[in-house]
């Protein structure tokens, strides 16, 4: 089963490309996604990265969570699922 993380505090330049090659360090990406305003297309400054298994997920969490990424100190754990609007 994928599981997917919430990664944020990123600096607006960051892309799902850099995501991805990043948390490929931590096991299989299924995918990486950074979300960006719908009106102006720039970045919101979090996004998704969807992991293989749980092991790789924790383990990215472990990795990651608190540390340096251009600058920024990375926010990593795992989504929660979308509430109702």
């Amino acid at each position: 089963m994928n599981l997917k993380l919430y990664v944020g505090n990123l600096d607006y330049s960051v892309v799902g490309d850099q995501l991805k090659e990043l948390f490929s360090q931590a096991g299989q990406v299924v995918d990486a996604v950074v979300i960006s305003d719908k009106f102006s297309g720039r970045s919101k400054g979090f996004g998704f990265v969807e992991m293989s298994n749980e092991a790789g997920a924790q383990k990215a969490i472990e990795m990651f969570n608190g540390s340096d990424f251009d600058g920024r100190k990375l926010v990593v754990n795992e989504a929660r699922p979308p509430r109702e609007r």
